[in-house]
């Protein structure tokens, strides 16, 4: 399970990678129940959250993205049942999807992009929020133990 708060994105990458250089606050992994305080005196163009199921099973993947919105509050269950989300403050983003990446882009023709729910909501932040690309000196973390991703057991 990641949390990342998007700045810019690599829209040369998929899975975590997308979202170029992110925030990256500590979850703690072996607790059932936390709160995470993500206050911050410039706020990130939105948050996503993702927890992978273990065994692995693409289809149950939980996938929240989220935006800071004053006096708002949310409760819910983050695209799978199991993981229940409560924002304060924030709201989730709705209305991205594989849709969301161009026809004219062509890494939409393979699959690995196409399906990733990382690199869709990249592109609906390129979209909709202007986000900038990562710089030039952004190096991609290359496999999970390098920061790509934790499994949540």
């Amino acid at each position: 399970m990641w949390l990342a708060g998007v700045r810019n994105v690599a829209l040369d990458q998929h899975c975590l990678r997308s979202f170029g250089q992110p925030d990256r606050p500590a979850l703690d992994l072996k607790r059932r129940h936390q709160a995470v305080d993500l206050t911050t005196t410039t706020p990130p163009l939105a948050w996503y959250l993702c927890a992978l199921p273990n065994p692995w099973n693409w289809s149950a993947n939980a996938h929240l993205a989220f935006e800071p919105a004053p006096g708002d509050q949310w409760e819910g269950p983050a695209l799978v049942p199991g993981l229940h989300v409560q924002l304060d403050n924030a709201r989730p983003i709705t209305g991205w999807g594989e849709h969301s990446i161009p026809d004219t882009e062509p890494r939409k023709q393979s699959r690995l992009f196409r399906t990733c729910r990382n690199y869709q909501f990249a592109w609906w932040l390129r979209e909709n929020h202007d986000a900038p690309d990562a710089p030039p000196e952004y190096i991609p973390p290359r496999r999970p133990g390098a920061g790509e991703q934790m499994t949540l057991m």
